[in-house]
């Protein structure tokens, strides 16, 4: 429902409406600045302290609003004077249509003001004084027209009722009718008698129908002529026309026709136009005195002024003159000579690329001065995608995301809005909207490849370039600018005398260029491969990242003389069925702790002498070796060995009988051993040979990181169960004299640990 009430403290509070988007408010003319209007945020829902902090405002368009937004409270208030008049002429209702804008997200919410009149203009008349001149032989009933009063307002204040002052020969007459304005005429009630009286003064008084009412008069001067006692009259009261407002000037309005019976100059009549509405008419139309021919001299407008009223008087020569008069009604007919107009009133740029689908990137206006067809407007963007435009009001338009935007494919797009009317030929415009996309950080830096092969040879200078690492991020600015490091925690390489180090110790890669270069210089006798994780971050919030593995061979050279190494007692083999890492075996000596005659090899598995026995060993030995995975978290499993310490002659003995008997045996197995290392030496040469020459990405590449396959005694993924053995070892054989060895081969069937002594 729409109407006012009178609020606390003098305020004016309109009755509202929200529906469809849309609230109504009124509020009287000449409300005074700061009369709250309405209580526009708490209207459309918005919480205590939302209106600033979303930046509820209006958005004006055309003429002045007259009202506005108070920050504070969210409340429509009047900013200056509102007079309807000034506003709406005499439009009724006299609605101002305005636009509310809040952010976070963007809405816009119509708001309908309508101005009510209030009864401040008091009717008026076209002059202070009328003078009208009557023949004394003009019969009872004559009727003469008068220029009726205007009133500015609306409504029942400008509803107009006339009175005229006593008279025994006049009184009035006022005819109203739907097509026309009203017409008002002095009525002769009695004959006239110019030797009686000569001249009548009467006062025409016209009262509006406001509460209280204001009046308005003017003074009607009647003198009395004698005489000429028949007036000219037209053969039509109204002449209706319809007329094109592309009509060219000097195209014929109309031809008004009038007669009059007298002769001579009482019968002659010259025609003049004494009233136009509006009163810019008489200079559009030129009326011919003598043929009563209306011409056109002026452009027409249909949307300035849509018809004219013009007031026609035919008037004789005779003595006293005595006229007749007719109106001309001339409806304006519209043609499509206006193209729509478009304007954006909001726009919210630039639009980031993960904007959901359905955001409002504009707000836009569209509108034709024109009337029917000619005057609906169908809108269209271009290109159609990714953008779209959705009805939000009569002439308001949203541009909104219909799909997904992508910086790195497009980073800005140029929106163009066509408008097209309904008229014949149609008209057009349109109105280009330009749209940045901003980047988020949605592209994560990824390497060219998986897998790095590097190959270092050993002695190399520590600060030495061993390779470049690259990887790529699309995304622009902090997003995209990429920094390397060598990931703490992961990766690094088994170095000889058993444990482990970190890939960090050995070798850095630049932040920002990604060159990866040794801190120190590489010894193969130390360490032989190194695999590790470079990884990719880039600045974005939060922060992406790529990684990549580079497994670092470390190529010897010949910078070391032969060495007599501790005589190898026994070799513990194992295997584990997983694979990577969590197969890669490393071996222990649980038992005995401290230093002891023996140790064995941290990968493999090989049980030596640490020094020349002695008798305090004891003949006997018991060594429990703990077998451990790299896996998380790791698995282990135990081996038990038996040494038996016996005196040199014994061992001799044993020597002896174990050489004569063994000598066969260990030649064939020379012999299978070297034909094995040339095959794998000719296999590792053609795959050398095909990396080089083969694409690098199918070489270095792969599904998954590199399987490194070893059988020194850096590592072993041999085959073996848990065994315990007891072996012979002669006192003093802790040098280079190799006294027993278990050989490589996969053991016999049987239980999983079991102890066998040898004597």
């Amino acid at each position: 429902f729409d109407g006012a009430r009178r609020g606390a403290g003098g305020d004016w509070r309109a009755a509202w409406a929200l529906g469809g988007g849309q609230v109504r408010y009124s509020v009287p003319e000449e409300a005074k600045a700061g009369t709250v209007v309405g209580r526009l945020a708490q209207d459309l829902g918005l919480e205590a302290g939302e209106p600033e902090a979303r930046r509820l405002r209006l958005v004006a368009q055309g003429r002045r609003a007259s009202v506005e937004v108070s920050g504070a409270s969210g409340a429509l208030v009047v900013s200056s004077r509102l007079d309807r008049e000034e506003l709406c002429g005499k439009s009724a209702p006299c609605a101002l249509r305005l636009e509310v804008l809040v952010e976070r997200p963007l809405r816009v919410f119509h708001v309908e003001l309508e101005v009510t009149d209030i009864n401040d203009n008091a009717p008026l008349f076209p002059a202070a004084r009328k003078n009208l001149s009557l023949s004394e032989n003009s019969p009872p009933g004559s009727r003469f027209p008068l220029e009726g009063a205007s009133d500015a307002d609306v409504g029942a204040n400008a509803q107009l009722s006339y009175t005229l002052s006593p008279s025994e020969h006049f009184s009035l007459d006022l005819q109203r009718s739907e097509e026309y304005r009203e017409s008002l005429f002095l009525v002769l009630r009695r004959p006239l008698d110019r030797e009686t009286m000569a001249e009548h003064r009467l006062v025409l008084t016209a009262s509006d129908g406001g509460r209280p009412s204001l009046t308005g008069t003017m003074e009607l001067v009647i003198s009395v002529l004698d005489a000429n006692d028949n007036a000219p009259q037209f053969n039509q009261s109204v002449y209706k026309v319809q007329l094109l407002e592309s009509a060219a000037e000097g195209t014929l309005v109309a031809q008004v026709n009038a007669t009059d019976p007298d002769v001579g100059s009482n019968g002659e009549m010259t025609f003049t136009a004494s009233n136009t509405f509006p009163t810019n008419g008489l200079k559009l139309f030129f009326l011919d005195p003598k043929t009563g021919e209306i011409r056109l001299r002026g452009a027409l407008d249909f949307e300035d002024i849509p018809s004219y009223e013009i007031q026609i008087e035919a008037t004789d020569k005779g003595t006293p003159p005595l006229s007749g008069h007719c109106k001309v009604l001339v409806e304006v007919l519209d043609v499509n000579d206006n193209a729509p107009e478009v304007w954006v009133t909001s726009l919210s740029v630039p639009v980031p690329e993960d904007a959901a689908v359905g955001t409002v990137v504009a707000l836009l206006s569209v509108s034709d001065r024109d009337s029917g067809a000619n005057g609906r407007v169908r809108c269209a963007v271009w290109p159609a995608a990714p953008f779209g435009l959705v009805a939000t009001f009569a002439g308001s338009y949203s541009l909104v995301l219909r799909e997904a935007l992508d910086r790195e494919r497009v980073s800005e797009y140029e929106v163009e809005v066509r408008a097209e009317d309904g008229g014949a030929p149609a008209l057009r415009a349109s109105r280009g909207v330009r749209v940045p996309v901003s980047d988020v950080n949605d592209n994560a830096p990824a390497f060219a490849q998986a897998v790095y092969t590097v190959l270092a040879r050993e002695n190399n200078a520590a600060g030495a370039e061993l390779a470049r690492l690259w990887a790529r991020d699309p995304d622009e600015a902090g997003n995209g600018r990429v920094s390397y490091s060598v990931a703490e925690g992961v990766g690094g390489g088994a170095v000889a005398g058993g444990g482990w180090r970190a890939a960090s110790s050995y070798v850095s890669v630049d932040a920002e260029s990604g060159r990866l270069w040794a801190l120190q210089p590489l010894d193969y006798e130390e360490v032989q491969v190194l695999q590790f994780e470079v990884r990719a971050v880039d600045a974005g919030e939060p922060p992406l990242c790529g990684n990549a593995t580079v497994q670092l061979f470390v190529v010897d050279e010949n910078d070391n003389a032969p060495a007599l190494l501790p005589a190898v007692v026994a070799k513990i083999r194992a295997v584990d069925a997983d694979s990577g890492y969590n197969a890669w075996l490393r071996y222990e000596l649980w038992e005995p702790r401290g230093k002891g005659p023996f140790r064995v090899g941290l990968y493999s598995g090989e049980v030596s002498t640490a020094r020349a026995l002695e008798e305090a060993d004891g003949p006997r030995q018991r060594l429990v070796i703990v077998v451990r995975d790299h896996g998380e978290p790791a698995r282990s499993a135990t081996a038990t060995l038996s040494v038996s310490l016996v005196e040199g002659a014994e061992a001799a003995l044993a020597a002896g009988g174990a050489a004569a008997a063994a000598a066969a045996a260990t030649n064939v197995w020379l012999v299978v051993a070297i034909c094995a290392v040339s095959s794998l030496f000719l296999l590792a040469v053609v795959l050398y040979g095909a990396s080089r020459w083969a694409p690098r990405a199918a070489v270095l590449s792969g599904p998954g990181p590199a399987t490194l396959v070893c059988a020194s005694e850096v590592g072993s993924w041999s085959y073996s169960q848990r065994q315990s053995r007891s072996l012979c070892v002669a006192e003093g054989a802790g040098k280079s004299d190799l006294m027993v060895f278990s050989p490589n081969f996969p053991p016999p069937p049987g239980p999983a640990a079991k102890e066998t002594e040898v004597m």
